[in-house]
């Protein structure tokens, strides 16, 4: 912890009386040229130390003109003429934190599940697209769907190994696989996105969800 210790000299005659006007004389004065004010910032973790002068002569004023609310310049109140920003004259403390901002523009469809039955889910409907070329689910799960089914026709386009054992890790038959990578350049290969297409149709019997029949194009 830094410790400030304000120092004043001030020289007084021994052989006079006490008397108000001897003590005024004693008082630092704030229009006197040759007084001034030191403060010793000192740390007991290093020996390093710095002192910064504070004069007091350039500062007719205590209080400065304030614009609004704020001061003009905040140090220059506190006597730190030769300082114009915090960082000149205090050290930034880095503790090491860590500063994350908001999930702004990261919202995907939750589909009223949890993350691991979210991602059954999706997996199981894009087998299914990929296996029969056009399904019946809700809207909401063929908007969520659609883009994994760009994503394996994306990968079986490339053709690589790699790219072979992604959707074997996705997918969850084999043989849709294989199929996929197989006929995806006749199919597709002239196409760049949008391999899906979704029709609206009539609202599901029972709880009037919207639905929609999701196909590949």
């Amino acid at each position: 912890m830094a410790m400030a210790m304000a120092t004043a000299t001030a020289v007084t005659d021994s052989s006079s009386k006490w008397s108000m006007a001897s003590l005024s004389s004693a008082l630092p004065s704030l229009n006197s040229t040759s007084s001034s004010s030191s403060i010793r910032f000192s740390s007991s973790s290093s020996s390093h130390q710095r002192r910064l002068i504070l004069s007091l002569n350039n500062q007719p004023q205590l209080i400065p003109s304030l614009t609004g609310l704020a001061s003009a310049n905040p140090l220059l109140s506190l006597g730190f003429s030769d300082c114009t920003s915090f960082g000149q004259c205090f050290s930034i403390v880095d503790n090491g934190c860590r500063i994350s901002a908001m999930r702004h523009g990261r919202r995907v469809p939750k589909l009223n599940r949890p993350p691991d039955q979210r991602k059954a889910l999706l997996r199981g409907l894009t087998t299914q697209l990929l296996k029969y070329g056009r399904i019946k689910t809700t809207r909401a799960r063929a908007s969520a769907m659609r883009k994994y089914i760009d994503k394996m026709i994306t990968l079986a386009k490339d053709g690589s190994l790699h790219k072979r054992r992604q959707a074997l890790g996705f997918i969850y038959e084999k043989q849709i696989v294989h199929a996929l990578f197989a006929e995806v350049q006749d199919r597709y290969g002239e196409r760049n996105g949008g391999y899906t297409r979704i029709i609206r149709t009539l609202p599901r019997r029972g709880d009037n969800a919207p639905m929609a029949y999701i196909e590949l194009v």
